[in-house]
């Protein structure tokens, strides 16, 4: 059985974290139903819990309110945003939204990525690919695009994006690996852009991960039962022998996010029990 997470240690005096006064903004702040925490929603918990102003955007506004709640439980608060990132002008709704509530942005999370009919080469659908690449790929630039003039206004902040393994690993799923091998070129490109401002832009590529998205979603394409999809999983991780959790990702980016990352850009930091180690 699946572990539920909870962030169950007392809340923090506020200010007193390793991003306090920051604005952050979490695009994915919700997640999907399941047993175990998402990688959005502990991000932004963590966050939170860490000094930070969440902004938790999601395109399910309720999903992303239940986040806040959480949010406000460890004695802190968060303001939930609707927003499909696939559409332009709700990125630049999003960025006007997000000044006229916080005046600034000093993080910026791209946690958005879906699977959605993914398949091989030769049976994947057009269709598909185009709602897989929209999705990974052209919302996280456009999120970018729309908030990375109000970070160059201030000439600081840290974006932090979230790849996959899958970018460099062997994958069946062609959009989903091809995507996120485009999140990480993005993540480069705009670290060696945007250096001049003070900006860092860094990514973090999770290896297996029991979250709800990956467990609920692939158990049920898979026909199998979601804990035999563990075992599996657990089986290919080498540190352990055990699948990482959204937490593990969260202190990943909460690092990245912070100031103790201060000379860091442009990298690419796998989070994946050493997954990453075979293949080279």
């Amino acid at each position: 059985m699946g572990q539920t997470l909870v962030m169950d240690a007392p809340a923090m005096e506020l200010g007193t974290g390793r991003v306090a006064g920051k604005v952050a903004v979490v695009v994915g702040a919700g997640q999907t139903p399941g047993d175990t925490i998402g990688n959005g929603r502990a991000i932004s918990l963590l966050l939170a819990r860490q000094g930070a102003s969440v902004i938790a955007v999601d395109r399910d506004l309720g999903s992303a309110a239940e986040t806040c709640e959480l949010i406000s439980g460890q004695g802190a608060s968060a303001t939930p945003l609707r927003a499909d990132i696939t559409s332009e002008a709700d990125c630049d709704r999003l960025a006007r939204e997000v000044v006229d509530e916080a005046g600034r942005v000093d993080i910026l999370v791209n946690n958005v990525g879906i699977g959605t009919g993914d398949a091989g080469a030769t049976t994947l659908t057009e269709q598909a690919w185009d709602l897989i690449f929209s999705v990974n790929l052209k919302g996280m630039w456009l999120t970018c695009k729309h908030l990375l003039p109000v970070m160059r206004g201030h000439k600081s902040g840290a974006i932090v994006n979230i790849s996959s393994l899958a970018a460099v690993a062997a994958a069946p799923m062609l959009a989903y690996k091809t995507s996120k091998a485009g999140v990480n070129s993005l993540t480069l490109s705009l670290a060696g852009a945007n250096a001049k401002h003070g900006i860092r832009v860094n990514a973090v590529m999770p290896g297996l991960m029991d979250t709800p998205m990956a467990i609920s979603g692939m158990a049920g394409a898979l026909g199998i039962e979601p804990d035999e999809l563990r075992r599996i999983r657990d089986a290919a991780v080498p540190l352990g022998q055990r699948m990482g959790t959204a937490l593990d990702v969260a202190h990943a980016v909460l690092f990245l996010a912070s100031d103790e990352a201060a000379f860091i850009t442009g990298a690419i930091l796998p989070v994946d029990g050493g997954q990453a180690l075979r293949v080279g």
